[in-house]
């Protein structure tokens, strides 16, 4: 889709530092920044609270007109603004989740190995209960749920990893979900 004549107007005011431009912009992308930030963060299994939301929402703006809406200058207008706004919103979103989510499970860990410092038994008895509940998938889908969930490969890098297509990657991992809870449900 090309870019409308409102957008065009819209960047154009914006780049040109026009009174209520930055406003206006605002108003018409903030439902879809906010909308790719939950997409990021259900898709990684990242729980955010509404002030990690707005805080994800605002980095994404301060990109955007960060240099001297250095974004938009960049723009080519090949395709609609809506679609070059979710690739950008989706690239902060995803290194600010990855950055923050890669910070709570070192703080987490850190916590465990505080509270529990010579648990060495406890963690054997874990690795081998995951090892076996992994045993209970085929060998593909134990290779994507470890590459995702252990690994933090996202689903376009297993996709290249495994050979399969990016959009397949998500029903595979359900899948492999479902027989893991399963087999859990039933070990208990």
């Amino acid at each position: 889709m090309a870019l409308s004549d409102l957008d065009r107007t819209l960047i154009s005011d914006c780049l040109s530092h026009k009174s209520r431009a930055w406003e206006d912009f605002v108003d018409r992308f903030t439902g879809l920044v906010l909308h790719v930030i939950n997409h990021s963060a259900q898709s990684r299994a990242i729980m955010l609270s509404n002030a990690d939301r707005e805080d994800l929402a605002a980095e994404v703006l301060l990109t955007i007109i960060r240099n001297d809406y250095q974004v938009l200058r960049d723009f080519r207008g090949e395709a609609s603004l809506a679609t070059y706004l979710t690739v950008i919103a989706r690239r902060v979103a995803v290194a600010q989740l990855l950055k923050t989510d890669q910070s709570v499970s070192l703080d987490r860990a850190t916590a465990e190995s505080v509270a529990q410092p010579s648990d060495t038994e406890q963690r054997i008895t874990d690795k081998e209960e995951v090892q076996r509940l992994m045993g209970q998938l085929d060998s593909s889908e134990a290779a994507v749920v470890r590459m995702y969930h252990l690994e933090g490969k996202t689903y376009q890098e297993i996709g290249r990893t495994t050979g399969m297509p990016t959009n397949s990657v998500g029903p595979l991992l359900s899948r492999a979900r479902a027989k893991l809870r399963s087999a859990e449900q039933s070990s208990l």
